[in-house]
């Protein structure tokens, strides 16, 4: 199970991923239909499904969230961010830093206030600069202690980047 940290404490992860296979939410069964999504669970979605199923996704009784790949653009999700509760981004690789831009616009020319979730190669030492971009939520690597990482936010007592975070 993966370690969360949420506003600079160890959280338990509510959310599932829609993630490993998409293409079974958009295929039309031997029924007829396509299958429906959860109605009470909170899921993250890739933002294909969210673009083939937008309507069934946000409507149901359960939150949405977005898991955004570095390829893809954050404008994608403009029109929707009011209605989405989690944005994900992931890290692939630990010196792939577009996610920090990601996140940086999603909070500052988008307004989006909801959770903005770091997943992938998110390590210890990335924490804090996550955190400045605006980041609140942290999925982290397999490897990383939840209780050694939480140390990250306060390794640093001087800051030269402005902060950009949703209000608290």
């Amino acid at each position: 199970m993966a370690k969360l940290i949420k506003n600079e404490r160890i959280a338990s992860d509510n959310w599932q991923l829609l993630d490993a296979d998409t293409g079974r939410w958009v295929a039309v069964q031997e029924d007829g239909f396509v299958p429906d999504f959860p109605e009470d669970a909170d899921l993250i979605v890739p933002l294909a499904l969210l673009r083939a199923r937008r309507g069934d996704l946000l409507e149901r009784s359960g939150r949405t969230g977005v898991l955004l790949e570095p390829h893809e653009d954050p404008a994608a999700l403009a029109g929707d961010l009011e209605r989405l509760s989690l944005v994900a981004l992931r890290f692939p690789k630990f010196a792939d830093g577009r996610a920090y831009s990601h996140a940086r616009l999603l909070r500052s020319r988008y307004g989006f206030r909801g959770e903005l979730r770091a997943v992938g190669e998110v390590l210890h030492d990335h924490l804090l600069f996550m955190q400045r971009c605006g980041f609140d939520a942290f999925e982290l690597r397999a490897d990383q202690d939840a209780g050694d990482a939480l140390a990250a936010f306060s390794e640093l007592s001087v800051q030269y980047q402005g902060l950009s975070r949703a209000a608290a």
